[in-house]
């Protein structure tokens, strides 16, 4: 007997309990398409969970049978039990650690049982709910406000997540990135009373002589757009602009939990960009750690600044390959949406595998290019680079600005290199099924291409 309200999948539009035989089942309309494919899918097992809260269910059960009745044929089994727990898992996360718990207390899942999974698939269904936590840890770091979360403490998340693992996080300070050279960090950092951060967690899973995955994430706690502060409401949610050194943390202490046979490396350069009295203004020059000098001509433009310190740094790892995470530009969303994240490589069989572990994972992707013709936005007047065009914060190409910055940066590795611009993902759309706030992407993403190296 199935413990919890079972989970009908019925064909139509209605959500309605029906009791037969005693027994009280809740219906949930698929309307009248079958097949469905990954995307649908997903899309579909996070609704199973949001549809149980909503009737105040905190045991609910799912027949396998049904799930897979629903698939397209094409479907692998293995991915659809590992998706379904890790949609089961979002799809029951909310940010609720501000807020005044209600008499009857929050609306939750409390246990989910997929009645007639086969025992073989049992380890895929535990390794999808492994990767949704981390998903759901990461959105937690990202919802934190700006004035709990300076970079001190995503410094201490990182020790904490890695914490029981053979992930290993350091921490370098002011004075060590001074010692290092890392102006372009610490340019940044000066308009503001918190001091920078520059995080490092390593996670050794293979041999040592086997290349290790880096990772690099923007860790702004706080952006006020520092000296070209920000209009009011372009401010609002600037809290997550460090989305994506969140991302890279639970990346590479998910490796670990996982047991991974990979070598996994994250970065993280965290500063609040802040309009205090010694911020770096327009027209200032610093100079990077790899030893260009980039120069500021809008201070609103600083992820990509720090995060050429941290491309830099990821040298010294000797890497196979590199991807570097950021909430960069307001031009991908106005490109995007808010469905995808906006990718650049140098490498095509690369920024192939990134599109398709996007498909799979369900951080989906979209490339924009890298060309040649593009260079003239890197060059400066008075400094090596330029933060934004020198022809000015154009509308025009803003996404590939950003990346193209970083490519200057990213030549020096010499290895395949990716840029992704997760603005878009930085919230949940409408209509995905996920409490409002942050998605934890591209968590799922980064994971799968670890996974796909520690294979090789």
């Amino acid at each position: 007997m199935a413990s919890g309200v079972p989970i009908r999948l019925v064909e139509g539009n209605a959500v309605k309990f029906i009791e037969k035989d005693g027994i009280l089942s809740l219906e949930l309309g698929i309307g009248k398409e079958r097949g469905l494919n990954r995307r649908k899918l997903v899309i579909l097992l996070r609704k199973i969970v949001s549809t149980a809260k909503q009737h105040k269910q905190t045991a609910i059960s799912v027949s396998w049978s049904e799930l897979t009745g629903v698939a397209a044929p094409d479907i692998d089994q293995a991915w659809l039990a590992a998706t379904a727990s890790c949609a089961f898992e979002m799809a029951n996360f909310e940010f609720n650690q501000y807020k005044t718990p209600p008499c009857e207390g929050w609306s939750s899942v409390e246990s989910v049982e997929v009645v007639g999974l086969p025992d073989a698939l049992a380890g895929a269904l535990a390794a999808g709910q492994q990767i949704a936590l981390e998903v759901n840890a990461t959105r937690v770091l990202a919802n934190t406000p700006g004035g709990d979360m300076t970079p001190a403490v995503l410094a201490q998340a990182a020790e904490r997540a890695a914490q029981g693992t053979k992930a290993a996080v350091s921490v370098l300070s002011r004075a060590e990135m001074e010692k290092l050279g890392m102006g372009a960090v610490l340019g940044i950092g000066k308009g503001s009373a918190e001091e920078p951060k520059f995080i490092i967690v390593e996670y050794w899973g293979a041999s040592k002589d086997k290349k290790p995955v880096v990772l690099v994430g923007k860790g702004v706690t706080f952006d006020t757009g520092g000296l070209n502060i920000k209009p009011g409401d372009n401010m609002y949610e600037m809290h997550m602009d460090m989305s994506g050194g969140a991302a890279v943390i639970h990346a590479a202490v998910l490796a670990a939990k996982m047991s991974l046979k990979a070598n996994v490396v994250a970065l993280v350069p965290a500063v609040e960009n802040a309009p205090g009295q010694d911020a770096v203004r327009p027209g200032d020059i610093l100079k990077s750690y790899s030893g260009k000098t980039i120069e500021v001509l809008n201070t609103d433009a600083e992820g990509r600044v720090i995060m050429a310190d941290a491309i830099s740094y990821a040298k010294k790892y000797d890497p196979e390959v590199v991807i570097d995470v950021a909430t960069l530009t307001g031009a991908a969303l106005t490109a995007l949406g808010l469905q995808a994240s906006a990718i650049m490589s140098n490498d095509q069989a690369f920024e192939d595998l990134l599109r398709q572990k996007g498909e799979e994972s369900g951080d989906y992707v979209w490339p924009f290019p890298l060309w040649e013709e593009y260079e003239p936005m890197t060059r400066g007047h008075f400094g090596d680079v330029p933060n934004i065009s020198t022809s000015g914060n154009s509308r025009y190409g803003g996404v590939i600005a950003g990346g193209m910055f970083l490519w200057q940066f990213a030549k020096e590795l010499q290895v395949p290199w990716a840029h992704i611009d997760m603005a878009p993902r930085m919230t949940s759309a409408p209509g995905e099924e996920l409490a409002p706030g942050a998605t934890g992407a591209p968590v799922r993403l980064l994971f799968s291409l670890i996974a796909h190296y520690a294979e090789r």
